[in-house]
């Protein structure tokens, strides 16, 4: 059963001075404009000062949030891509600081999910001060590599199996600082003459073991992409569900199948009872080339090591893959909730 979203605002009764954090990726943020805004929102909102942490290849955010915690911080600002974000919410899981998302990267996944403004940073750290804290899942990948080591990721949006993560494996750096998000497009376009379908074994909670062949398999935490794709319309980022889509397409005519389903079925006919009707006439025919599923947990072994992905970022070739929802497990700053008048 899905779960309503929640809302809360800020207390009134927290100390006097608060202070908040900033986890900033150099490579991504203008400096500058970040800090002076900061400076005043925080002033503005009668917060003391900002402490400031910088992200390196080395530490892409995980432990100089650990720093800050431990600096007894009540907000965290996270500046960067994709990647920044899902390393600083991995060290804020399960603690009772929010976090702030600035977006200033190539997808800003979670950003768009949560209806940040992606155009004004200035806007965006005004909501990571005066906004609404909302709690939201988080998702949990335990990943067995081919060696046997095993290691825990977080995931924000979606985690991929396949030729999805072939897709980010093979993006080109020097296009997606250019045109941005679309140069996944690109590397789609390289890799979808490559890809070969694989078996995996497969299993939901406590479920029966079933098997199937896949181009790609996607563990959603929410559902929108860049582009405003409602990729999977249902996913909510707070009922403590993954949803699943098992991608079967059976040569170029099944990958339109998806495309249309994607883009024409789920940001179209689904605004509308009679285009919810025509969906309704043309399920089993989308079925055929991409199912999708519900689950708190998923365990997936494929028959050989393929690549992964978590929230855009390749994690290589994988062995096994175990996947949950850590429902309510990260705090979040999001546009106030404007009261519903009626008369």
């Amino acid at each position: 059963m899905r779960v309503q979203p929640s809302y809360s605002a800020p207390s009134d009764d927290t100390p006097a001075e608060r202070r908040a954090a900033v986890v900033y990726n150099p490579v991504k943020t203008d400096v500058a404009r970040l800090s002076a805004g900061v400076i005043a929102a925080a002033a503005a909102a009668g917060w003391g000062e900002t402490l400031w942490f910088e992200t390196s290849v080395a530490d892409p955010g995980q432990r100089v949030t650990r720093r800050a915690l431990r600096h007894g911080v009540d907000l965290v600002l996270v500046a960067g891509g994709d990647g920044t974000v899902r390393a600083v919410a991995e060290s804020l899981r399960g603690e009772e600081v929010p976090l702030g998302v600035l977006p200033v990267g190539t997808g800003n996944l979670l950003a768009r999910n949560l209806q940040l403004p992606l155009n004004s940073l200035e806007d965006a750290i005004d909501i990571a001060f005066t906004g609404d804290t909302r709690a939201i899942d988080l998702g949990v990948a335990s990943v067995t590599y081919p060696d046997e080591r095993i290691d825990d990721h977080v995931f924000l949006v979606m985690a991929g199996l396949g030729l999805d993560a072939q897709m980010i494996a093979t993006t080109r750096p020097d296009l997606k600082k250019q045109v941005g998000w679309l140069a996944y497009v690109d590397a789609g376009m390289r890799a979808l003459p490559k890809a070969e379908p694989f078996r995996i074994r497969y299993n939901l909670g406590t479920r029966s073991e079933h098997q199937a062949q896949v181009s790609t398999i996607l563990i959603a935490n929410c559902g929108l992409l860049p582009g405003n794709i409602q990729f999977l319309p249902d996913a909510l980022i707070d009922d403590g569900i993954l949803d699943i889509a098992v991608l079967q397409p059976k040569g170029f005519l099944g990958w339109l199948k998806i495309w249309r389903r994607v883009t024409w079925q789920n940001g179209v006919l689904r605004r509308s009872a009679v285009g919810r009707r025509i969906i309704e006439f043309t399920e089993e025919d989308n079925e055929r080339s991409m199912t999708t599923l519900l689950g708190t947990d998923i365990r997936i072994v494929p028959e050989k090591p393929q690549e992964f992905e978590l929230d855009g970022d390749e994690f290589g070739l994988v062995k096994s893959v175990f996947l949950r929802a850590d429902a309510g497990a990260l705090l979040v700053r999001v546009p106030t909730r404007r009261p519903v008048t009626t008369g």
